[in-house]
């Protein structure tokens, strides 16, 4: 319950943020007439033409709790606009909003912290589109000690028979079991591999690890590095992976803006001769297609979580080569064969830029 009232908590925090980074451009509504109630000058229309104040001022809880709507799901009408286009007229859009088209779209950096925010909520309470769901079902590595196996196994077995329960109140008032039955599903796994490791820990199975034994958990691992630094870090990673973990999680919650100007340089060098094109049109670029990919995995993982995760897989390997392929074409103004060897270039560097990305996080997750 705690992980879903902290997804929502932060899809209106990134609706909000992203709201604060958003011009009003362009979202007029009808105004009232006589002065500005913040400086006093004579309205000319729904805003000061001084101070930039809406004309109308609400005074009612129920507004209260409409601004907040409308910050974080309307973007006013802009977002109904940008998404139809960026799902499938990418570039389009693109170089609409590079050639100055701006009151009629969603920002590039304000539809990404919305995309971020909604992406890590929507992962907090359903789960990701590959894996198992939410942190319920946090798969442990069993310890080497065998009272701590037990423990392990006992609270997965706590935790099972509660989903278990949860399930069968869920089908007896006639709801969905979805989100359930996957959360049962890595759990039993989970379970299933801490006793399969138990078993062949003492039956002496070969060692899947170091030497003969059987590694079984980050404190078996020795890991030895030339900087006592690092060694010192790794240490404190397998005193308490599951800190770690989280750490990785926040870092990549906190740090996903780093995407952007890691990503920048790759695309830049595409189009390194051609002078008419500036960092700008790439930043925008950029920052289109990661909010493009961050909505997919956020579709993926409602999906996932109404019919299963089949999909998933397929949906993954094909759709992000087209919408390059489209953006950069369009975007661009490239021809086709010229869209298609940068678009097997930028899956290339999309690849780097993930692994530098990832670097940057393992690397905050062992110094913080």
């Amino acid at each position: 319950m705690v992980s879903e009232i902290e997804g929502v908590g932060e899809a209106v925090t990134g609706g909000m943020l992203a709201r604060a980074v958003e011009p009003e451009a362009g979202e007029h509504e009808e105004g009232a007439p006589g002065n500005c109630l913040n400086c006093g000058a004579a309205l000319q229309g729904p805003y000061c033409h001084l101070c930039g104040q809406q004309g109308h001022v609400h005074r009612t809880l129920m507004a209260f709790w409409h601004d907040l709507a409308h910050g974080v799901l309307h973007f006013e009408g802009k977002i109904w606009r940008t998404l139809p286009m960026l799902a499938w007229r990418p570039g389009e859009l693109t170089r609409r909003y590079i050639d100055g088209e701006r009151a009629r779209f969603v920002s590039p950096m304000a539809l990404f912290l919305f995309s971020v925010f909604l992406m890590f909520a929507v992962f907090g309470t359903i789960g990701g589109p590959f894996g198992s769901s939410s942190s319920n079902t946090t798969i442990q590595a069993p310890s080497a000690g065998t009272s701590d196996v037990r423990r392990q196994v006992a609270d997965l077995d706590a935790r099972i028979a509660g989903l278990e329960g949860q399930r069968e109140a869920l089908v007896a008032a006639g709801r969905p079991a979805v989100t359930i039955d996957a959360q049962l599903v890595a759990l039993r796994a989970s379970r299933e591999a801490i006793a399969t490791a138990q078993h062949e820990a003492a039956a002496g199975a070969p060692a899947r690890g170091r030497g003969d034994r059987v590694v079984t958990s980050w404190s078996d691992l020795s890991i030895d590095t030339p900087w006592p630094w690092l060694n010192h870090a790794i240490e404190h990673v397998q005193e308490n992976p599951s800190l770690f973990a989280y750490k990785l999680q926040s870092s990549a919650y906190k740090f996903s803006w780093a995407l952007i100007p890691i990503s920048v340089p790759f695309v830049w060098l595409l189009f390194a001769w051609r002078r008419r094109f500036k960092v700008y049109d790439h930043v925008v670029f950029v920052t289109y297609s990661l909010s493009f990919m961050t909505l997919l995995m956020v579709l993926l993982s409602l999906i996932r979580a109404v019919i299963g995760g089949g999909i998933s897989d397929l949906v993954v390997i094909l759709v992000p080569p087209i919408h390059m392929y489209r953006q950069l074409k369009a975007a661009y103004g490239l021809r086709r064969a010229s869209a298609l060897w940068r678009t097997a270039a930028l899956l290339l560097f999309s690849f780097v830029a993930a692994l530098l990305f990832f670097a940057l996080l393992i690397a905050l997750g062992l110094l913080g």
